[in-house]
């Protein structure tokens, strides 16, 4: 595995001009941040030696190097998810190249269904915490020359990276949320009493990613901000039938409060 993640990562270094400092995985619907980048360079992910190939709608498939806020970033354009048949390994293979490409931190959004009572759909909510239910990636034999065999996860979100992001919120006018991340398989949307389970063991937000991204960019001790776009409720009494068309429309309207807030959060790095 080492090898494949070496020999990409020297793939993509013999073609961009610049070292990114910042990853940023941007999830459904998410995608117009994109726009946003200062453009250097786009490599379709069919073109990188070991790279999966996104299959969900709203996620285009290639990375994107230029600059946003100031710092060169490459940008993924589509993830990749575990409900798609990828193992973990193919899940988290993109984090484990950005950091032997140079990037320093990771940031990632998301859209998700809301728990906590006190969401409204649209919020956005930085993560502060999660709740794994996918199967751990780090399961395996560890890559030692990447990170240590059992790693801390006390605090998987980078706690700085939270309150800047909560000020610039405020400075702009924009409510943010902070709370906790439960990740699961997907593809289904949660039944009632899913959505009931998971807030009583601590979740405010469900999803079907982030987290493996997540616990691989702290084994290799990056720091990581997160967060999620409330594109649904599963909130007793406020449940409604939900398409991923649905979430994709509520993700798209949001996601402008959301690049502000990133962008910003860029330039204090």
């Amino acid at each position: 595995m080492l090898k494949k993640i070496q020999t990409t990562a020297e793939f993509i270094k013999e073609r961009i001009p610049n070292e990114p400092e910042v990853g940023i995985i941007l999830g459904t619907g998410l995608g117009g941040l994109a726009t946003k980048i200062d453009v250097e360079k786009e490599l379709e992910y069919s073109e990188i030696p070991n790279f999966p190939i996104s299959t969900v709608e709203g996620h285009s498939g290639k990375l994107i190097f230029g600059k946003l806020g100031g710092k060169n970033v490459v940008a993924m354009k589509g993830r990749f998810h575990f409900y798609e048949g990828y193992d973990m390994n193919q899940v988290t293979f993109p984090v484990r190249v950005m950091k032997l490409i140079g990037i320093k931190t990771l940031f990632v959004s998301n859209a998700s269904g809301g728990m906590n009572p006190e969401f409204e759909i649209g919020e956005l909510m930085i993560i502060n915490d999660h709740i794994n239910l996918l199967p751990n990636p780090l399961i395996g034999a560890n890559i030692n020359e990447l990170g240590p065999r059992f790693p801390d996860m006390s605090k998987p979100y980078d706690h700085n990276l939270m309150d800047k992001a909560e000020a610039i919120a405020k400075e702009l006018g924009i409510r943010v949320q902070r709370g906790c991340y439960v990740g699961t398989t997907g593809p289904t949307f949660e039944t009632p009493k899913e959505y009931q389970y998971f807030r009583i063991i601590g979740g405010d937000a469900v999803g079907m990613s982030t987290v493996p991204e997540v616990i691989v960019a702290r084994h290799m001790d990056i720091p990581v901000f997160a967060m999620s776009i409330i594109t649904d409720l599963g909130v007793p009494g406020k449940i409604v039938e939900v398409s991923h068309e649905e979430v994709q429309e509520v993700g798209k309207k949001a996601e402008a409060k959301m690049t502000q807030i990133m962008t910003k959060l860029l330039e204090t790095l």
